[in-house]
Order: C-alpha cells, then sequence, then structure tokens
C-alpha cells in the first residue's frame, strides 16, 4: 500500500483541527513528522490536499475533501478489522461533535459527561459552530456528528431527531405584554424586534411571522444569544425563541419573562447530524445511541428550553 495507518491519520487530524500545529498537539506527534506524512500523501497523489490561510491555519482543496472522507472510511474499516474475532467492536478514539454555538451550553456538557462514563476511551472534541459553518465542517469531514437545529443544512446531510421545542416570546419584565399569560405573535409584531445576527436563525424568525401574515420591524441583530437576552431584559424589544436556559435572567442581573405563544406554530427540532456519504465510527454511533437516551430521560432539563 502507497500510505500507512498512520499517514491517513494524520491526515485527518489536520483535517478536523484546521492546522498542522493543532494536530500535533491532539496526537502529542511533532509537527515535522505531520508535515512529512502530508507531503508523502501529497506527493503519491500528485495533487495539494490542503492550502494555506492566514496564520498557520490550512483549508482542505477538494481534491483534499475527496481523500479525507475516504481515509476516514479506511480507518473505519481498519478499526473494524482490528476486532474481528473478539466479539466486540471497539468504541474509542477521537470524536469530533460540533455543535450550534447557542445549544452548546444547554446540553452538550452534562450529555458528554453521560457518555464519557459509558465509554472512557473515547476522547469527545467540542467545536461550537454557527448553522453555517456547522454545515461546512460535517462537509468537509472536519467534524463526525452536528448537535444543532433542523435549519441550514445541505440534503447529503442526515437528521437524526432528538427533541422538539416550542417557540416562546422573550420580554422585559417591565413590558406591556409581561402580565398576560400567553402572547400572540400579531401582540408581538407591534413591538420592535431582536434577532441573532445569522441568517437561518433570523430569517427563520421572520418567516414564522410571514406565516400569519405578519411583517415586524427588525431593530437589532446580536451576535450572541446571551446579548439578545440582555437586550430584551434592558427593554430594546421582544424576541421568539427556542432555546430556554435555567433561571430567567440577563448577564446583567435583569429579569426576563417567557411567554408561550397562542398560534398554532410547528415545533423546531434539535438533530445530530452528519453526512450521509461517510461511514460513521463506532464511536459516533455509540453517541448517537447514548443522545438518543439521554433527551428521552432528561425531560424536565430538556423541556426547559420550550416553555
Amino acid at each position: 500500500m502507497n500510505f500507512t495507518l498512520t499517514q491517513l491519520r494524520y491526515l485527518v487530524a489536520v483535517a478536523r483541527q484546521g492546522s498542522i500545529t493543532a494536530a500535533s498537539t491532539a496526537l502529542n506527534v511533532s509537527q515535522p513528522s505531520i508535515s512529512v506524512a502530508i507531503d508523502h500523501v501529497e506527493k503519491r497523489f500528485g495533487q495539494k490536499l490542503f492550502v494555506r490561510q492566514r496564520g498557520s491555519r490550512v483549508a482542505l482543496t477538494s481534491f483534499g475533501r475527496i481523500v479525507t472522507t475516504k481515509a476516514k472510511q479506511v480507518l473505519v474499516q481498519a478499526d473494524e478489522f482490528a476486532t474481528l474475532g473478539s466479539g466486540q467492536a471497539v468504541v474509542g478514539g477521537d470524536l469530533v461533535l460540533g455543535c450550534f454555538e447557542d445549544l452548546a451550553p444547554h446540553f452538550v456538557p452534562s450529555l458528554i459527561r453521560s457518555f464519557s462514563m459509558l465509554y472512557p476511551d473515547v476522547h469527545v472534541i467540542v467545536r461550537e459552530e454557527t448553522f453555517e459553518t456547522l454545515g461546512q465542517r460535517i462537509n468537509d469531514s472536519a467534524i463526525d456528528l452536528g448537535l444543532t437545529y433542523d435549519l441550514g443544512l445541505s440534503t447529503n446531510i442526515e437528521r437524526i431527531v432528538l427533541h422538539e421545542l416550542r417557540p416562546h416570546a422573550l420580554l422585559s419584565a417591565a413590558h406591556a405584554l409581561a402580565d398576560r399569560g400567553a402572547v400572540s405573535l400579531a401582540d408581538l409584531a407591534d413591538y420592535p424586534l431582536i434577532v441573532t445576527d445569522q441568517p437561518s436563525s433570523w430569517q427563520h424568525t421572520l418567516d414564522i411571522f410571514r406565516s400569519r401574515g405578519l411583517s415586524p420591524a427588525i431593530s437589532t441583530k446580536t451576535t450572541s444569544f446571551e446579548l439578545q437576552r440582555s437586550m430584551v431584559a434592558n427593554g430594546f424589544g421582544v424576541a421568539v425563541c427556542y432555546t430556554r436556559p435555567h433561571g430567567d435572567r440577563s448577564y446583567d442581573g435583569l429579569p426576563l419573562v417567557c411567554k408561550p405563544l397562542t398560534d398554532p406554530l410547528p415545533r423546531q427540532r434539535i438533530v445530530l447530524a452528519h453526512d450521509t456519504r461517510q461511514r460513521l465510527p463506532n464511536a459516533a454511533l455509540a453517541f448517537i445511541s447514548e443522545a438518543k437516551l439521554w433527551f428521552s430521560t432528561n425531560d424536565t432539563f430538556a423541556s426547559n428550553a420550550s416553555l
């Protein structure tokens, strides 16, 4: 064979980490060793697999994405081959979990803790992503699984539904609608709307209003979910959200009020996403099973986001 399994592991690590330096740290291998391995693979193919970016970052070429996809499949098969006759599948190695940044703090740490108790030989690497970057990372084989809302994902990505959330209105404690038991989208449309500055997110929010024939005015686009909450708490407008952290206070300590919506709106799905063109390693399959169980048995925690 023209390539060793070690060289392929180095290749996949660089693709996942986005730099030789980060791959070196993750693998506890010298940078020259990884560079030599990448050079060898590129020379055998006669094509570049990576291109240099600003700083020490690298990005896969289109051919590099194809090679990385195949390399991951070879490594999965090699691990399975090593366990033939043992009667059990190996569940170990690295698992790269990409997480939509608004969901990550609420679910990921507890989920990983539960998973790690069952599979201590799996090293879970967490990457926080936006809607747009998460889909790209899946397509580039930079992550194995993505925990996200069912938004902005391409057709080649499978979605495994873990939980469904109802949207709710987010208001300041002093807002004119704060004393109502529930509010409608028509009620909210009369006030400035605060959204997060990600196309898949704010467009989805507008689509919710448009489905009821409403056109609210966006007053502010924030860079984060917590800034959105703080802007609402300080009276700059209202918001429609799915995620609800424990404790209805913003970072600056002001109270927030969450109200159910009276409109018959579809729920939003929390999913584990993966590329159907990739063969999932045993660690990813085990994580999917544990995630399904975790969400089904943590109703109080998970449903807090849907109130």
